[in-house]
């Protein structure tokens, strides 16, 4: 399969959010989003374990073992950032404070439900944040891979894997698309490059539909 690279991806999603954005990275893919904001916006990137104000990763010998994120990786924290006591960051979520929190996904139905803490195979340390921000944000993005290493999909009719939250997603970024659940079927907004129509509803569990457009006036 062609299509946009992790990067892409990841540069795909960035450029969707909106100047003054309050926004959650989760740990994968979801972090590289920080690398690709326009710098022509401001986004103010959150992680939960009480930074607010992140910045892209660091280059390579200039990194603060210290200044981690939720997944435990080196990042950055731009001027004016914040650190607080993790229960303070989980108030903000809480409190719906988040404008969008963009998460990775093992499964996302077609109504938005998403399973992203558990494959029920054992060895989960736990559900972390995730039920938090599935549930808290205002909006939640998933940035995931269309299919699994084996080929099987991710969009799905139902999940079949423990949720983390139900009719929580609005739009998901693969290597393929970008889409949204859309209650029965997921709504194509955007074909990825190289890929075609038949081969998006190929690797897709569930039907997919050109978007709706307004009729003219």
């Amino acid at each position: 399969m062609t299509g946009w690279t992790s990067d892409q991806m990841a540069a795909r999603a960035a450029a969707d959010l909106e100047d003054g954005a309050f926004v959650n990275l989760g740990i994968g893919l979801p972090e590289r989003v920080a690398d690709f904001v326009p710098s022509d916006r401001e986004v103010i990137l959150h992680s939960e374990n009480g930074i607010l104000g992140m910045g892209p990763r660091p280059e390579a010998g200039h990194e603060d073992f210290d200044l981690i994120n939720a997944g435990k990786k080196c990042v950055s924290l731009n001027r004016g950032g914040a650190f607080f006591h993790h229960a303070d960051s989980f108030a903000m979520i809480r409190g719906r404070h988040i404008d969008v929190c963009v998460l990775g996904a093992y499964e996302v139905a077609c109504n938005g439900d998403l399973a992203n803490w558990s494959t029920g195979q054992g060895g989960t340390p736990g559900v972390g944040g995730a039920m938090d921000l599935a549930n808290g944000a205002r909006s939640v993005w998933v940035l995931t891979m269309h299919t699994t290493r084996e080929g099987r999909p991710k969009l799905m009719r139902e999940i079949s894997l423990p949720a983390t939250g139900r009719a929580a997603v609005q739009r998901i970024y693969t290597n393929l698309a970008v889409l949204r659940p859309a209650g029965k079927s997921f709504e194509l907004i955007e074909l990825a490059p190289g890929c075609d129509w038949d081969t998006l509803c190929a690797h897709t569990g569930a039907p997919v539909v050109a978007q709706a457009r307004p009729a003219h006036r």
